[in-house]
């Protein structure tokens, strides 16, 4: 019985495969460059690329372009219920949530968040935007809005709370929780791309939501930006 080899671009496969199974190369790490590695082979890059491209289907690659091909990082699942638990979802999958203010101000609401927030246009708001971090890793990027006529200081609670969630429960009293949350995919924006560190050509998950309270008063409209190769949403039934 004849016995055949696999297809060269198989066993490079199969090499890096083992390579990051063995943690010689890690989550986040970046890949030797393509001449590196055909050098490594000894084959031609349209062959090792043929590796790559099946590793990167397979989920454990991902290729940033300009920048080079890294070690996916695991994919975090934020299931989208009845309350917001963002930083209890990160911490039961083993990753450590923090947040970075990247705006804080007083404006008065445009169109599409004084719609939301139902008051009329022009009325102060707070905006305030956070760089969402996943083991100090950037995931999501989200700007939010919140009615100063319920909430006047929420712009100096909101600079130091490490859960949006928390501080409406502990400073105002109020429950936190999803009216409607409406996802689509887009790819990423230039000055999203920076905050985020991906490349211009890659993909984002954009989740526009409103939060009433427990009376049904809403209380924050976001828009949230998440790294499409990090985050994976998932909507519970909470019928």
């Amino acid at each position: 019985m004849s016995h055949f080899e696999s297809p060269v671009y198989l066993q490079i496969a199969d090499a890096l495969r083992q390579n990051i199974n063995d943690g010689i190369y890690k989550a986040g790490d970046k890949l030797p460059t393509e001449e590196q590695l055909s050098s490594r082979f000894g084959v031609n890059r349209h062959t090792l690329r043929r590796a790559i491209a099946l590793l990167k289907s397979e989920g454990l690659l991902r290729v940033d372009q300009g920048r080079g091909t890294f070690v996916s990082s695991a994919i975090i699942r934020y299931p989208i219920g009845k309350r917001v638990r963002y930083n209890e979802t990160l911490k039961a999958q083993g990753h450590e949530a923090s947040f970075k203010v990247l705006r804080s101000l007083q404006i008065p609401a445009e169109s599409a968040a004084a719609e939301a927030l139902e008051i009329k246009v022009g009325t102060p708001v707070a905006l305030i935007e956070r760089l969402g971090l996943a083991d100090s890793q950037p995931i999501s990027v989200s700007t939010n809005y919140f009615p100063l006529s319920l909430f006047p200081d929420i712009l100096v609670y909101c600079q130091q709370a490490p859960s949006i969630s928390k501080m409406f429960r502990e400073v105002y009293g109020c429950d936190h929780i999803r009216r409607v949350t409406q996802i689509s995919a887009r790819m990423v924006k230039q000055q999203d791309a920076r905050i985020l560190e991906l490349p211009l050509n890659h993909p984002i998950l954009l989740a526009e939501a409103v939060n009433v309270d427990q009376e049904g008063r809403v209380i924050q409209y976001g828009v949230t930006r998440y790294r499409g190769d990090r985050m994976e949403l998932v909507f519970e039934n909470t019928l």
